[in-house]
Parts: structure tokens; C-alpha cells; sequence
């Protein structure tokens, strides 16, 4: 597998991210480790500014391309919260195209953090395509989801994360479109660890579990989950790359455990996890017996969740 970057620029963008904030806490909570059998540990990426770990690949993204006439890109939120927040502090305009029906409170927040926000389509993909057109037809520069300059700002958590605990065992680590994970996997690589590595996705949005499986990207026609930051259908085909080279297996959670995770955390850390942010605690408690005697670290990779969905969703 080629590495998207080497030490020294991953160094580089932990220096652009910590100049904006401090390394976020790695906490092992005593409630948690009760529930699953075994040490645990939380990488609170839900105490960004944005409040998800996805701010990291903004701001190393505009330092690394900056200038032009606008950035245009499409999320479900901690994406675009990034790109608004990164792009505000380099002076640059955003748009950002989020599919109808998107969640009220992220779609506030990005207007609130600058960027032009316009609804279109019905799901990610969608908005994408839309995104794609406007960035053709207006000049503008397209900013996916998944980049080699977004990845190695992202992968600063992970060199948080690895260098903030005991050596660890295994890592969960949620997926949307794989910034996240492969983050983990190509930072692990570069300091030399064993840890296991453990992708998380939705039942209901399963397109990179059957990938992995399958040895081959998989597209599929539904992504059905109330946890939108895994609500993808369509695999990136170099974040597939490194997760099938680099993690161990691919662990899907149903809404109904990913609700479960969620009130684990509000009720044993009195942390806010959104549903992606959840899901990595729902696969560790879904692998609770194979996990006894292991050192594990979970990924709460963002907070944000609306607040009406908190309480229909968790609450029911």
C-alpha cells in the first residue's frame, strides 16, 4: 500500500491543527469499561470547535490550497462544517450543498460559520453531483470528501490518539466516506503499531462492509440510517484501497444499537455523541466477548446531533 504522506507532513498538519486548537482528550471512563468487560478509552474528537473531527481535514486542506475564487463541496454536516470554519478563518468563500431534509441544527451551524448553503437532492450522492456542476459552471474549486490533503489534516487525531495511551489492542473507528479510518490505518502504519484497526458502518448503509467482503468496491441504492455521517452509498475508491489493505474487518450496528450507544455515553460520560460519533461503541459492545482482556480504544468522532432526533431516536 503507498502512503498518502510521510511523518514529517503529518507533523506538519498536526502544527496547522494545533495552532487553531489543542490535541482533544483521551479519556478511559470507569462506567464504560464496566459495561464492556475490558479498558476502554474515548477519543473525544466531539471537542473540536466544530464539534467533530472533520475540522482537521479543513483547515489543512485551505492551508494547503489557498487563494482562488471559492470552494464548493457537499456533506450531511461535519464536512461541510469543516470546510466553513476553515474557509472562514483563510478568507475564502464556501458553498456548501446538503441533501433536502438534512438536519436542521448542522445546516444552521454552517450558515452560522459562514458558508452559502443551498438543499438539493435527495440524498449525499445527489448533492455531490450538484456540487460537481456548480464548481464546472461557476469556477469554482471542488472539494470532495475524501482528498489527500483533507486525509492528512484528518489523520492528526489518530496521531493523538496512538501517541495519547498505552499501546492498544484495537481501534473503532466509524465510516462515511473513510477519511477517518484511513487516517488511522496510514498513521498506525507510519509509527510502526500492531493495533488492530475496526471499520464501523450502518446495517442500514453497508456499501463498504460489502465491499470488503466482496474484495472490490460495491455501490449500493439505499442508505438507511438515522446516523447521516454513515449515510453513504458509494465507496471512494482510494479510501477503499487503504481499508482493505489496512483494517482487520468491517462491524455493522443497527440503529437500535447505535441509539444504545448513544445513551451509554450521555448516561456513563455525560458526552453528547451523534450517531456516527456512537457506532464505535456499538460495535465494541456488539464484539463484548471477544474483546475481554484486550486494551480498546472507540472513536467519538462528533457531536452533533439534533436535538429533536436525540430524543425521538434515544428516547424511544
Amino acid at each position: 500500500m503507498t502512503a498518502m504522506f510521510d511523518l514529517a507532513e503529518l507533523e506538519a498538519a498536526a502544527e496547522i491543527v494545533h495552532a487553531a486548537f489543542p490535541p482533544t482528550q483521551t479519556y478511559a471512563w470507569p462506567l464504560l469499561a464496566a459495561r464492556l468487560g475490558t479498558e476502554i478509552w474515548v477519543k473525544h474528537e466531539n471537542l473540536t470547535p466544530t464539534g467533530a473531527f472533520k475540522v482537521r481535514g479543513g483547515l489543512t486542506y485551505f492551508a494547503r490550497n489557498r487563494g482562488g475564487p471559492g470552494v464548493v463541496s457537499a456533506t450531511r454536516g461535519n464536512h461541510g462544517q469543516s470546510l466553513a470554519y476553515a474557509g472562514a478563518k483563510s478568507g475564502v468563500p464556501v458553498t456548501i450543498i446538503v441533501p433536502r431534509g438534512n438536519s436542521v441544527e448542522k445546516n444552521a451551524a454552517m450558515r452560522a460559520l459562514g458558508a452559502n448553503l443551498v438543499e438539493h437532492g435527495e440524498d449525499f450522492e445527489a448533492a455531490r453531483d450538484h456540487a460537481q456542476m456548480l464548481a464546472q459552471r461557476d469556477g469554482l474549486v471542488f472539494a470532495p470528501s475524501f482528498h489527500p490533503d483533507l486525509v492528512v489534516g484528518v489523520a492528526t487525531y489518530a496521531l493523538e490518539m496512538f501517541r495519547a495511551a498505552p499501546p492498544l489492542d484495537v481501534v473503532y473507528v466509524p465510516i462515511g466516506l473513510g477519511s477517518g479510518i484511513c487516517g488511522a490505518i496510514l498513521t498506525r502504519d507510519l509509527l510502526g503499531l500492531k493495533t488492530e484497526i475496526v471499520g464501523v458502518q450502518s446495517t442500514g448503509a453497508d456499501s463498504y462492509a460489502q465491499s470488503f467482503r466482496a474484495g472490490h468496491v460495491i455501490e449500493t441504492n439505499r442508505a438507511d440510517t438515522l446516523a447521516d455521517g454513515m449515510a453513504t452509498r458509494k465507496p471512494d475508491a482510494d479510501a477503499f484501497a487503504i481499508i482493505k489493505a489496512g483494517a482487520s474487518r468491517i462491524v455493522t450496528v443497527s440503529d437500535d444499537e447505535v441509539a444504545a450507544a448513544m445513551r451509554a455515553y450521555w448516561t456513563d460520560t455525560h458526552h453528547l455523541a451523534e450517531g456516527a460519533g456512537a457506532a464505535p461503541l456499538a460495535a465494541a459492545l456488539q464484539d463484548a466477548d471477544r474483546l475481554k482482556g484486550k486494551k480498546v480504544r472507540v472513536v467519538l468522532s462528533g457531536g452533533n446531533v439534533d436535538l429533536a432526533l436525540f430524543r425521538d431516536w434515544v428516547g424511544g
